[in-house]
């Protein structure tokens, strides 16, 4: 009992220092090729999308997608926190698959441009792995769980867990014309213990709530 007590005033420490040092907010970054349009969005309240771009556009009067290879982002204002290139590779990969399958829902998916088709392109620029068993004891824990209900009240990070930064951007296929872009931050909800087991779990389910928001967005 003593140990878990110590546990506990351990993981409730590392909690508070947590809310001082989470993963920064996306930037608009440098090396996007949509970085000279992207803009403040003065809607977003959450910090989750800081930067957009937004044309006219119906988006009705498109049916049909191309989904470029998730590219890994390298300029050096990317956002990766300790994580291998094997770990990018393999959250780019999932992020491929969940938003086609996402897209899919919505368009048909194509290789060649014509007329009603957009160009979806995706960069994964940063990602944050969940600590090693304080990631899911911190979810398990009294003192972990209060922190996370907290964070969860205020749609924030839960504690040491896993989180993915990357940017979209849409085009019209036929001309190449920039229709949207954004930058932006996902995580799961603070308080969803089952994300908090294994490495890239949370991030696994950040990606999942990603493809869902542009979804939503193209509807």
């Amino acid at each position: 009992m003593k140990i878990i007590s110590n546990l506990s005033i351990a993981l409730v420490l590392a909690g508070s220092a947590l809310a001082s040092c989470s993963t920064a907010d996306p930037t608009a970054y440098a090396d996007l090729a949509s970085a000279p349009h992207l803009k403040p969005d003065p809607v977003d309240r959450s910090g989750r999308v800081p930067y957009r771009y937004h044309s006219n556009v119906d988006w009705k009067q498109y049916d049909k997608v191309i989904i470029d290879p998730v590219t890994v982002y390298r300029g050096q204002d990317n956002q990766f926190v300790k994580i291998s290139e094997q770990d990018k590779s393999v959250l780019a990969s999932y992020m491929q698959s969940q938003f086609t399958q996402k897209l899919r829902t919505r368009f048909s998916t194509v290789s060649t441009p014509a007329a009603g088709t957009l160009r979806v392109h995706l960069t994964l620029t940063g990602a944050k792995t969940t600590t090693p068993v304080l990631g899911p004891f911190s979810h398990l824990d009294v003192g972990g769980g209060v922190y996370n209900a907290v964070q969860a009240a205020r749609d924030k990070e839960g504690s040491m867990t896993g989180s993915v930064a990357y940017a979209v951007e849409i085009y019209d296929a036929l001309n190449n014309r920039l229709l949207s872009a954004y930058v932006t931050k996902q995580y799961p909800n603070a308080m969803n213990v089952g994300a908090s087991f294994g490495a890239l779990q949370a991030s696994k389910v950040a990606i999942e709530k990603g493809a869902d928001a542009l979804l939503a967005q193209l509807r």
